[in-house]
Parts: structure tokens; C-alpha cells; sequence
């Protein structure tokens, strides 16, 4: 029966990738796409509309394929971050059948009410504003009712076609069956809430300290595997914020650079709609389902390649990516990929200081690791985006924002805490040391 059910998802997945390309070859043939630029943007269109066709696995596979800009170019990556938070939401029925389900009635009685029109809808769960019977506001997340089902089906159909597309010798540089592995790793840990809690009580701890950062405060009477309900947060989205803006974007920046330097425990799941200003003055990090931890041997590793970045050093640049690089292409040419990499960063240093920008270091890098086929390591490519989140909203609450002398402080000191680490996994040619 199961291979009964493959056989016909796959029937289905590729009847929607086939009218995809028909659709993209038709506004080819139009006119549409004409520069470089608008094709990736067009393929990131058609691609976006027919992984949300395609449902809870493949809108994941999305999510996580718009961050990782050193694979996808960034057309394709901006069009793929829509999927964020378009993702139609489930009938409230099928809420109901899950919390009949995960609570007992005593503790499902607690519910005094729940507003059926979700407040957020994503590709595995949605949230719902509620009211406990002792006048809590809380958000109670959900799980959809079938995703573990649609999910695990899915996933088996995935790595059948990541070993066959790896038989292809200019893919092999991407090292797609481990990236599917790791997305099927992610998104198991995605269904289990009890993973989410986790991850809330460590961030609330790592960030005691700190004034202006929280995360939701849970209610564990009301969490389960497929449930989790916490504190409402009355809070608004960066562009929408009025008052204090300069604070709150320092606020926000130094919460990304601690967990990215200092803490390596990384909200991996980072763009603007997961970081919400709270009117009581809070930057709050929201839907911590998926996290990234960098190992402890690659801390130093990472924070010696962004402060060659951030230098503008690009021949210590290149080593850093190149040495740590998962895999690296066959044809892969150490020394046009070195100058790439220094032509790069030395026009970078030809600008004011004040018009330096993580976004146009790290974006430039990314796509000349793309042209020469050298991997990211993927817990690197989570602390970039951060980065790049950090930069874009802190940007947007205050367009003076010095990015560089505010993460400064806390380079130094994880380059102080991480002296040593792992071996490269290989050597630039003509570096012996």
C-alpha cells in the first residue's frame, strides 16, 4: 500500500513540475525573462508556485532553499522567501481533531475559546489566538493533520531522486543526498514540539541577561508533540515600528551577532516575519522549530572566514572557504577562484566605510562560491542569513546603522573564545600551513 501511495505522489509531483516548466517555457517564448536577472527571478516565480502547489515538504524545501544563496541565485532565493508566510491555512476542523487528540478533556477545558481565522499559517503548523480560563491571551500552535503522513511520503520520494541526480558529475559538487538527509533531519525535528520547547527554555536562558530580548514564555500544561501554546506577543513587524527605532536596531543586531558568535545556537528559521517588536520595547524571536548549532570545532573556522570578510582579506577569505568546503567540484580551479574572491573584496575596499554592507560582502561571495563549485558548510550559510536579516532590519529601523563596528565587539571576543578547532578538510593548493 505505501508503495501504491509513492508510485502515485510521485504521479502527481510530476504533473506539477512538468505544467511548471511548461508555464516558464510559455513566458519564455512570450518575452518574459529577456536579462539574466528576470530568468532567475521568472524561475523563482514558477518554482515558488509549484512547491506551494505540492504542499507541506516540498513549501520546507523552499523555505530552506531561499537560504542558502551560495547554491541559488538571488533571484530565485527572493522569490522562494515568499513562502514563508503565503501558505494557505488548514480548516479549523482539522485544528480541532488534533488538540481532541494531544489533550486530555481536562486540560483541552482549559481552551476557553479560540479564534478559528489563524493568525500564521506555514507549510507544517499554524497558529491560532486563544483564551485560557484564567484570562490568558495565548497562541496556540497546531499541527496540520496530515503532515507527518504527507511529510515521511515525501522524503522517501526525495532521496530516491537526490542519489539519481547525484550520478550527474557537475552536481556532484552540491552533495545533494547529504542536503537531503539534513533537510529530512530538519524537518522530522520540525514535527516534534517537544524539540520547539527545548529549543524556547535554552534561547530564554542563553538571553537572562538580556533586557531588550525574549522569547514567548510557554504554557508546558498545554504543550505536547503536536501542540504548543504560549504567550500571545502583542508586537508589530520591523517596518511597522514608530518609535525608539534606533535602540530597538541595535537591540536586534546584538541578538543576532550573540547567537551567531558567542552562543553558535542559531535560529535557523530567520527572516523578518520571526522577529517581532514587542509594544512593551522586546525584540522577541518567534517559531523556534528550527535551529541550527554550529559545532564547537567549526566556531573558529567560521568566525576567522567572516572576519576575513569583514577585512576584506580576500586571499584569507578564499582559504577559509575553500579548506572548510564540504565537497568542491572536480573542476574547480583554486587560483581563478582566489582572485574572484580578492577582486571581490578589494573593489569593497575602495568604498566608504559608511556604505559597507554585510548584505554586498557576503551575497558577492556566495556567488563566486556558486560559479567555482565550493560548498558551504550549511551551519555557515544559517549564520549568514542571520547576518543578513540582522543587517536588513536593523537597516530598516535605522538607515544609519554602522552593521561592522556593531558585531566588532562581539568578533573579538568570540575570536578570544574560539582559539582552536577542527583541522581543515583539505588544502589550498600552495598553502602547506
Amino acid at each position: 500500500m505505501r508503495t501504491l501511495s509513492i508510485a502515485a505522489r510521485c504521479l502527481v509531483v510530476l504533473f506539477v513540475l512538468f505544467f511548471a516548466l511548461a508555464g516558464y517555457l510559455f513566458a519564455r517564448v512570450a518575452g518574459h525573462g529577456r536579462s539574466e536577472r528576470d530568468r532567475d527571478a521568472l524561475r523563482g516565480r514558477v518554482l515558488a508556485r509549484a512547491l506551494e502547489r505540492l504542499g507541506a515538504t516540498f513549501v520546507k524545501l523552499g523555505q530552506i532553499a531561499a537560504t542558502r544563496p551560495d547554491v541559488f541565485p538571488p533571484g530565485i532565493t527572493t522569490a522562494l522567501a515568499r513562502l514563508h508566510d503565503a501558505v494557505p491555512p488548514a480548516a479549523f476542523e482539522e485544528v480541532e481533531r488534533v488538540l481532541a487528540k494531544e489533550l486530555p478533556p481536562e486540560r483541552r477545558a482549559r481552551l476557553r475559546s479560540i479564534e478559528p481565522v489563524p493568525v500564521a499559517a506555514a507549510s507544517v503548523a499554524q497558529v491560532h489566538r486563544g483564551v485560557l480560563d484564567d484570562g490568558s491571551v495565548v497562541a496556540i500552535k497546531v499541527q496540520r493533520l496530515r503532515a507527518e503522513a504527507q511529510i515521511e511520503r515525501d522524503l522517501a520520494i526525495f532521496g530516491v531522486g537526490a542519489r539519481l541526480v547525484d550520478r550527474l558529475p557537475r552536481m556532484r559538487w552540491v552533495s545533494l543526498p547529504g542536503m537531503v538527509e539534513r533537510f529530512a533531519a530538519a524537518l522530522r525535528a520540525q514535527l516534534d514540539f517537544g524539540l520547539e520547547a527545548s529549543n524556547n527554555r535554552r534561547l530564554a536562558k542563553n538571553f537572562a541577561g538580556d533586557a531588550r530580548v525574549r522569547v514567548p514564555d510557554l504554557h508546558d500544561d498545554l504543550c505536547t508533540r503536536r501542540v504548543l501554546t504560549m504567550e500571545f506577543i502583542d508586537g508589530v513587524k520591523p517596518t511597522e515600528v514608530t518609535e525608539g527605532r534606533e535602540e530597538l536596531a541595535l537591540a536586534g543586531l546584538r541578538c543576532i551577532a550573540q547567537m551567531v558568535f558567542l552562543d553558535g545556537f542559531v535560529h535557523a528559521d530567520m527572516h523578518p516575519g520571526n522577529l517581532l517588536l514587542s509594544r512593551d520595547g522586546h525584540v522577541v524571536l518567534i517559531d523556534l522549530g528550527l535551529v541550527a548549532e554550529i559545532p564547537e570545532p567549526m566556531r573558529k573556522a567560521w568566525v576567522e572566514t567572516f572576519v576575513a570578510v569583514a577585512a576584506c582579506d580576500g586571499v584569507r577569505a578564499a582559504q577559509g572557504f575553500y579548506e572548510y568546503a564540504p565537497t568542491v567540484g572536480d573542476d574547480t580551479d583554486y587560483d581563478a577562484f582566489e582572485a574572484d574572491v580578492i577582486a571581490h573584496l578589494d573593489d569593497l575596499k575602495g568604498r566608504p566605510l559608511a556604505d559597507l554592507e554585510v548584505t554586498g560582502a557576503v551575497g558577492g561571495a556566495m556567488a563566486i562560491l556558486r560559479k567555482h563549485h565550493v560548498q558551504v558548510d550549511p551551519s555557515f550559510t544559517v549564520v549568514q542569513l542571520a547576518m543578513l536579516v540582522a543587517e536588513g532590519v536593523g537597516k530598516q529601523l535605522d538607515p544609519s546603522l554602522d552593521v561592522l563596528a556593531c558585531v566588532a565587539p562581539y568578533l573579538a571576543q568570540a575570536s578570544a573564545m574560539w582559539t582552536t578547532g577542527a583541522a581543515p578538510r583539505r588544502k589550498a593548493p600552495g598553502r602547506a600551513s
